[in-house]
């Protein structure tokens, strides 16, 4: 076999290999047209070949060796290309393999990623929940903080004040503004705090996380109240302490409360003590009595009858004595019948002009149309004689006395005043005097017994006691109202009986008191108690109001609404700025201001300051809401223009 027939079978050879690798092909690509087309091609061709090589040609001698080369080179590197085409294929086949692989992979890790954010984002939500209803929960503690009666304030361990509640700035006067970040020493009086106390209290609370107890401050009004407080210690979470946790309430109108049943309660004691040593006593003067009566129809001489009459004298006042001291401890007795108060007050009168001082000016006003009283004429007259003396020994070098009766429908706002009276009609008895007055300080023990300020000899302290009981006895109340220097004023409160026609029904009564008309008025008063109950009048009957705790308050209240306020309503007596110097601030404001002065002092002295600062309505107190509302509309209608 020559060369070029064995480069024909090589490269037949070849070309069938070629052909073979194109079905391979076929199956990588997955269709039949690449592959199928290449087979095809190179079957036909190595066949042409083949048979060219081995069939002797007539027309001209076999093929030359550089046909059979280029065949064989040709079909190497188609060999070779579809090799590398395979090999590129297989890499490509096996990237999409593991694309496909991570694809899932990630697929997957996105699904548990979603799963994982899905439960987050519900937990998250019901943390939102949770937290809104928590914060819901505190502002609704808070608000309560804020409403609570009780001042809640706290503060760190340097008494630097954290939280201060609105009751807070009711008690204190003082706003959680002034009142945040200072020191609650500093907010206080120091006239009236007792630093050494506060001092101990926080020794207590450091050693046993509480105290209780109770002050006495002044608020930033300058009013004295009583407050208890109940603190607690907070700590943090490691237990160091933090702040102070201090709950106060006012217990001022408490402790005046207790204050008059300790002294009821003395009173009955004393009361129960002095009749019995009163019945002893009349024991013992009893036969004195009589054997110095005895005594005065034997003896003869002049010496000896001057000496019997001063004895009588002397027993005879230690009777008296010993009646008043019975009439203290046992009451009132006797009958009771139905009394016309005229005749009371003049025998009063008949009394006063025929023993007392000429210095004495007295005077006696007593209207016709009293209403009739049920009680005892003798008790009485002794109740309202004790008054007068007291009354005239006020006044050394003479003075003015003056006795009042009249009647008096008392209402819901004048028994607001006093705790003692009931709504209902009462015969007033009004005893004032000119004289020196009673000072503040001793005002609550006039109606103890044997309390005088008399000089020794000059008074036993059992008039007012005295009095006290037969008032009390007739199921009424008495008042005292004085100033130092001013004279003082006693009015007795007696349940009357009025004729039927004389007592309205309350809706009858209702519709005559003048109404208002959205009106804003002013009040000013030191007491809180008679600022409520001014406050809650005005407003059934239709009039908007300002409250003032004193004069400072009132002129900053009237300098911001003065283009609103029609009318002030103010007390005549009051700390840091009276009456008469608040009624000056605020007609210095507007010339032209509507003002009603009020006073306790039911002498003339209350009304004449009233009218020395150019007020001309006066409502002494207590009043009615009647009285109230009638002077107020009178008020109104004068044509002030504001």
């Amino acid at each position: 076999m020559s060369y070029p027939e064995i480069m024909g079978w090589v490269t037949g050879l070849l070309q069938f290999a070629v052909a073979g690798y194109a079905l391979r092909l076929n199956r990588i690509f997955g269709t039949a047209k690449v592959g199928w087309s290449l087979f095809c091609a190179f079957t036909l061709l190595a066949l042409l070949h083949l048979f060219q090589s081995i069939t002797p040609t007539n027309s001209g001698p076999p093929a030359g060796v550089e046909i059979e080369v280029i065949y064989l080179l040709i079909s190497l590197l188609l060999l070779t290309s579809m090799i590398h085409i395979e090999t590129v294929l297989k890499e490509r086949q096996r990237a999409e393999e593991e694309g496909e692989r991570v694809r899932d992979g990630l697929e997957l890790m996105v699904a548990d990623k979603t799963a994982h954010l899905t439960r987050a984002i519900e937990d998250l939500k019901l943390e939102i929940v949770e937290r809104k209803k928590a914060e819901a929960q505190i502002s609704e503690q808070a608000r309560m903080l804020e409403l609570a009666y009780d001042a809640i304030i706290v503060r760190d361990m340097e008494d630097r004040i954290l939280y201060w509640n609105q009751s807070a700035e009711r008690i204190y006067g003082w706003t959680a503004k002034e009142a945040m970040g200072r020191k609650l020493p500093e907010l206080l009086r120091k006239d009236m705090f007792n630093a050494l106390k506060y001092e101990e209290a926080g020794k207590v609370i450091l050693e046993t996380g509480n105290w209780q107890g109770e002050f006495t401050i002044r608020t930033k009004s300058g009013k004295e109240v009583i407050v208890e407080a109940r603190w607690t210690l907070l700590r943090d979470e490691k237990g160091v302490p933090k702040s102070v946790l201090g709950i106060t309430n006012d217990i001022t109108e408490k402790k005046g409360f207790e204050t008059q049943f300790l002294r009821a309660q003395r009173l009955e004691n004393i009361g129960a003590l002095a009749g019995g040593i009163g019945h002893d006593l009349n024991n013992i003067l009893t036969p004195l009595l009589v054997s110095v009566q005895v005594l005065k129809s034997k003896v003869t001489d002049a010496d000896g009858k001057k000496l019997l009459e001063a004895l009588e004298a002397n027993v005879q006042r230690g009777a008296s004595l010993v009646r008043e001291v019975l009439t203290f401890g046992r009451g009132l007795e006797g009958e009771s019948v139905l009394i016309p108060p005229r005749h009371i007050v003049n025998e009063i009168k008949r009394i006063v002009q025929e023993t007392f001082p000429k210095s004495v000016e007295f005077e006696l006003r007593c209207p016709a149309n009293l209403w009739i009283i049920t009680g005892n004429a003798a008790q009485l007259q002794q109740g309202l004689l004790n008054l007068c003396l007291n009354a005239r020994d006020a006044m050394p070098n003479g003075g003015k006395l003056s006795v009042q009766a009249e009647n008096l429908m008392v209402d819901e706002t004048f028994a607001g005043m006093n705790p003692e009276a009931r709504p209902g009609p009462y015969v007033v008895f009004t005893v004032a005097d000119s004289g020196a007055g009673i000072p503040r300080e001793i005002r609550d023990k006039v109606f103890d017994p044997f309390f005088t300020t008399k000089e020794p000899g000059k008074g036993a302290g059992l008039g007012l006691s005295s009095t006290l009981a037969i008032v009390n006895n007739h199921n009424g109340f008495i008042l005292c109202e004085s100033e130092k220097g001013k004279g003082a004023a006693f009015r007795i409160f007696l349940p009357a009986n009025p004729p039927p026609a004389a007592v309205e029904k309350p809706a009858a009564a209702d519709s005559r008191v003048p109404h208002g008309h959205n009106q804003l008025v002013l009040v000013v008063d030191d007491e809180e108690p008679i600022l409520n109950l001014v406050q809650k009048v005005l407003k059934r009957y239709g009039y908007r109001v300002l409250l003032a705790q004193n004069g400072v308050e009132a002129v900053a209240l009237y300098a911001r609404h003065q283009k609103e306020i029609t009318a002030v309503i103010t007390d005549m007596v009051m700390p840091i700025m009276d009456g008469p110097a608040t009624i000056a601030a605020l007609q210095a404001i507007d010339p032209k201001v509507r003002i009603i002065g009020s006073s306790g002092l039911v002498s003339k002295d209350g009304q004449t300051k009233a009218k020395n600062a150019g007020v001309k309505y006066f409502i002494p107190k207590p009043y009615t809401a009647e009285v109230l509302l009638s002077t107020l509309h009178d008020t109104l209608q004068e044509n002030q223009p504001k």
